[in-house]
């Protein structure tokens, strides 16, 4: 999950209008003053109806300017259907079809709020029947380096008695050549009771390459952890997936992927690590 930020797209979410006008005034000759020893006549009202008149004049539809304001933020949001969810190359919904989404908000600054949940399979799995992930961050850039950092709470609400709920810190550097860009980031889960009073740290790196005027992007993945969150029985393990993606139409893609991940399974029990095929739908707005 970290190794792609939840927010796809960004909508913005307002604009302000701002109307302005240099009307102009009537000059010293469009009054005519009488002067001698004394002012013989001033007409008020004429003077009145002229300088409104030409003031309205000057007004035209080609001298007022209009400068659209931004809000300074933005909100996205995204939908998947999954053929089954990995984590880190390992199955947390039992093989079974997940249900997926998120809310992003962003601001001009870089910073930005997110949600982001999953339903899970309580049977095997054993955190209930959903995860629901809170983070927020910063992104932006170094010259040609993206930076991303930040902070998420995991969460299972509905989990069972115990401790389930962590957080971890992560960061990213990203750097793009031509159609292809690279990632490369860590994740890091100090000591806590959901980790059975331990720590887990993740490397990783992504790469992805668009194919030249085609909607077409393959990526590849490389993972190596080293804590409580593996299923090796020395608690270290590599993850990888291979796969493609297309840009069916508008927000819409279509994903296929060939993922896995290290792994002691006694004989019997249920392979959380076995090598899958995903299939993922996915929408942002």
């Amino acid at each position: 999950m970290l190794t792609s930020i939840r927010g796809i797209a960004a909508a913005t979410l307002s604009t302000g209008l701002v109307l302005s006008a240099a009307p102009a005034f009537a000059n010293e000759a469009e009054a005519e003053f009488v002067i001698s020893d004394e002012i013989e006549s001033i007409d008020l009202e004429t003077l009145a109806e002229e300088s409104v008149a030409k003031a309205a004049e000057a007004i035209q539809p080609d001298t007022v300017s209009y400068a659209a304001g931004e809000p300074g933020f933005s909100v996205s949001g995204n939908v998947t259907l999954a053929s089954e969810y990995r984590f880190r190359g390992v199955d947390l919904s039992g093989g079974n079809i997940a249900i997926q989404g998120g809310v992003d908000l962003s601001t001009d600054a870089g910073f930005y709020l997110g949600t982001w949940a999953s339903s899970l399979d309580e049977q095997t799995v054993g955190y209930g029947s959903t995860e629901v992930d809170v983070y927020g961050g910063w992104g932006g850039s170094i010259g040609d380096v993206a930076i991303d950092v930040g902070i998420i709470a995991y969460m299972y609400p509905d989990a069972g008695p115990g401790d389930f709920d962590y957080i971890e810190f992560y960061g990213s550097l990203g750097y793009a050549f031509g159609p292809a860009e690279v990632t490369v980031g860590m994740a890091y889960a100090p000591d806590q009771d959901s980790l059975g009073s331990t720590d887990n740290f993740y490397i990783y790196s992504d790469v992805g390459i668009g194919i030249p005027d085609t909607p077409v992007s393959i990526t590849g993945h490389l993972g190596y952890t080293d804590g409580f969150l593996t299923f090796t029985n020395d608690s270290k393990a590599f993850d990888w997936s291979i796969g493609v993606d297309v840009a069916v139409h508008g927000p819409v893609s279509l994903g296929l992927a060939y993922v896995g991940a290290e792994g002691d399974i006694a004989a019997g029990n249920y392979d959380f690590v076995d090598d899958a095929v995903v299939i993922t739908l996915g929408a942002s707005i």
